[in-house]
C-alpha cells in the first residue's frame, strides 16, 4: 500500500502479516467502550454546561460554542490534519495507533446526541457537571490507554514538541490543555467557565492516572534487622512474596548487616509491618511506593 500524497513514507514490512488475536480483539473492544464513555461525558455533561476541556475535543468544543460547528466534524478535521503532519515528523507507527481511535470517536460524536442541560444533574449544577465529566472522560481515556489505544488530538502535538524541543511530555500536555481551556474566556468572557475547565482537566488527569497506575500500585520495603532470616522466611511463607537479601554496612559503625528487600502489593503492606513488628520490634523499615512492577507475581511486560 502506498500513500501518494506523502513522500518518504514506508509501511512496516510485517503489516500484511498481522492477524487479529483474541487479545487484540479484546483490546479493541475495550478501546471502543472507553471511547464511548469519553464521548458520553462530553455529550451528556460537559457540552450542555458549556465546559471546555483539553485536547482536540476541547478545541472542537470551542468551535461548537463559538460557531455551532458539530463537534464530530471539527474533531475529525483537526485530527486528520494532525495525523498528516505526524506521519512526516513522527512516523507511521505512532500514527497508525491513533487512526482507529480517531475514527471510532468521530462516529460516536456523530451518533450520540447532546443531552439537554439538566437531564442528569440540575441545570445550574455546572460544578457537578465538570467533576462528573472529568471522572467519566478520564475513566474512558484511561481504559483506552491501558488497552494500548490512543485518541489522537494533542497527543500528536505533544509528541512533536517532545521531539523538537527540550520539554517533557507531561509539561507539554499541560501547556496545551491550559491554553485551550483559557481560550474559552474569549468566547464567554467568564472566568468561571475557565475555572470549571481547569477543574475538569485536574479531575480528568487524576482519574487517568488512577486508571493506569492504581490497579498495579506496589510498595517496596527495605528491612534491617538482626532477625532477618526469620523475617524473610515469614514473608515467604505467610505473605507469599519473594525476598532478596542484600549485604550492607553501617557507615558510622562499619558493622556488616543484612538488608531485606521486598516488593509487594500495596494491600499487603500492613501484613508485612505486623509480621516485622512481631518478630523484631526494633527493626528498621523503609517503605516506598512503586508503580509499574513487571515480572513473575506482578504485571506482564507490555512492550511491543
Amino acid at each position: 500500500m502506498k500513500l501518494p500524497f506523502i513522500k518518504g513514507i514506508r509501511i512496516p514490512e510485517n503489516a500484511k502479516k498481522l492477524k487479529p488475536t483474541p487479545k487484540a480483539i479484546r483490546d479493541h473492544l475495550l478501546i471502543v467502550l472507553g471511547l464511548a464513555i469519553y464521548a458520553f461525558a462530553w455529550k451528556g455533561l460537559l457540552l450542555p454546561h458549556q465546559i471546555t476541556g483539553g485536547g482536540a475535543t476541547g478545541i472542537s468544543a470551542l468551535l461548537y460554542y463559538a460557531f455551532g460547528t458539530p463537534i464530530s466534524i471539527s474533531y475529525f478535521a483537526i485530527n486528520t490534519a494532525l495525523l498528516i503532519i505526524s506521519i512526516r515528523s513522527i512516523g507511521i507507527t505512532f500514527s497508525l495507533r491513533t487512526i482507529f481511535g480517531v475514527g471510532v470517536l468521530t462516529l460516536l460524536f456523530t451518533f450520540i446526541p447532546i443531552v439537554p442541560k439538566g437531564t442528569f444533574i440540575g441545570a445550574n449544577e455546572s460544578f457537578m457537571a465538570c467533576v462528573l465529566g472529568g471522572i467519566l472522560s478520564g475513566a474512558g481515556i484511561g481504559l483506552v490507554f491501558i488497552s494500548n489505544g490512543s485518541s489522537g488530538g494533542t497527543d500528536i502535538i505533544v509528541k512533536m514538541l517532545h521531539k523538537y524541543r527540550n520539554i517533557t511530555l507531561g509539561r507539554a500536555m499541560v501547556y496545551c490543555d491550559v491554553l485551550i481551556i483559557s481560550s474559552s474566556y474569549l468566547i464567554f468572557g467568564s472566568i468561571e467557565k475557565v475555572v470549571y475547565g481547569l477543574v475538569t482537566m485536574a479531575v480528568y488527569s487524576i482519574t487517568v492516572d488512577t486508571m493506569i497506575n492504581g490497579v498495579r500500585q506496589s510498595v517496596q520495603f527495605f528491612i534491617i534487622s538482626k532477625e532477618y532470616d526469620k523475617i524473610a522466611d515469614q514473608i515467604n511463607t505467610e505473605i507469599h512474596r519473594g525476598v532478596t537479601i542484600l549485604n550492607g554496612e553501617g557507615w558510622y559503625s562499619h558493622e556488616s548487616m543484612k538488608v531485606i528487600m521486598v516488593i509487594a502489593r500495596k494491600s499487603q503492606s500492613v501484613a508485612i509491618f505486623r509480621l516485622v513488628k512481631a518478630i523484631d520490634p526494633e527493626a528498621f523499615v523503609s517503605q516506598g511506593s512503586v508503580i509499574g512492577v513487571y515480572g513473575e507475581g506482578f504485571d506482564a511486560f507490555k512492550v511491543k
